[in-house]
């Protein structure tokens, strides 16, 4: 049976995201303590596969994601889902407003809720925790008053549902990623997205030149987040998203000419979007296009070093 760990404890909005996914039938699902043990847990073998959360439509980025994802040994992204993000006040049956003088929640469902916990329970104490389930937990035991929290950790913890959909905005969704070790990628869908890391030279113009490799190829860049290289001052990851497969012949020469210009390139993964909506055609029309920013001279055996890169990521072999 395959192992799958996730961002635990139970009843966490990733445990919800990890069961929409079809690797997740049949599979034994393990709660781990927080997204880096996630990551080690599929790189040491531990499990086949984890999920994490990766962003978040209004926090933005997860930044113990992003560092771990260029940390080595290397790991990819299969898959992707998002879900809609529905915070509940939790606390004992019976428990009014005003008896609620503690209140938990992890850092992001805090941030999501501050102004509602600010006109509603503007004298609670509210506290820093690992996961929503946690601060669900840390209420059923009594250690906090109430919990801010998905609403399937009333159900696995006890507790009863104080206030409902409690968001400051209810429209928010984030995104979790199922991550492995290395393979071949998914079968191409026209609907996919590959993700990079990507270390630059710190020169006027630097940035706009990777960019220029995808917009002159028609590739459309969905995020772009920074993050510092964490031995390195004033150097940093560029995480990039881009609509696209690692085996479509436009993505391919826009990866190996990234791969040119880089000081370091990861390849973290193409992998079917997670959203509704139908194909885009990503091919751009005749004469339509962006300016070629000139690039430096490359020399043959630059060329013939990422062309190599290239066929190894794309058999599952290379980073």
């Amino acid at each position: 049976m395959r192992k799958i760990g996730f961002l635990g404890p139970r009843a966490t909005f990733t445990e919800q995201a990890l069961r929409t996914l079809p690797e997740s039938r049949d599979a034994e699902l393990i709660p781990l303590p927080g997204a880096p043990a996630v990551l080690a847990a599929v790189r040491d073998g531990s499990v086949d596969a984890g999920c994490v959360p990766i962003e978040n439509s209004v926090e933005g980025a997860v930044p113990p994601v992003l560092d771990g994802l260029v940390e080595d040994p290397p790991l990819i992204i299969a898959r992707e889902a998002r879900i809609p993000v529905r915070f509940c006040l939790l606390g004992a049956a019976g428990t009014t407003f005003p008896q609620v003088r503690t209140v938990a929640s992890h850092g992001h469902g805090i941030a999501q809720t501050r102004g509602w916990l600010a006109t509603h329970l503007p004298d609670a104490e509210v506290r820093v925790s690992s996961s929503t389930a946690e601060a669900a937990a840390q209420a059923a035991r009594g250690e906090v008053d109430a919990a801010v929290a998905a609403p399937l950790a009333a159900t696995e913890h006890g507790l009863a549902v104080l206030a409902d959909d409690i968001a400051d905005n209810p429209g928010a969704v984030t995104r979790f990623v199922l991550l492995t070790r290395p393979g071949p990628p998914p079968e191409r869908t026209g609907r996919d997205r590959t993700t990079l890391a990507a270390t630059t030279t710190n020169r006027p113009g630097t940035l706009l030149g990777l960019l220029t490799e995808l917009a002159v190829r028609g590739i459309d860049l969905t995020r772009i987040e920074s993050r510092p290289v964490k031995d390195r001052h004033a150097e940093y990851w560029f995480h990039l998203d881009c609509s696209g497969h690692v085996n479509e012949p436009a993505m391919g020469e826009a990866l190996a000419a990234l791969y040119r210009r880089c000081d370091r390139l990861i390849y973290l993964g193409s992998f079917p979007r997670a959203e509704d909506g139908t194909a885009v055609d990503e091919t751009p029309a005749d004469g339509v296009g962006s300016p070629v920013v000139p690039q430096a001279v490359v020399h043959d055996d630059a060329h013939a070093e990422s062309a190599r890169w290239l066929t190894a990521i794309r058999e599952g072999v290379g980073r």
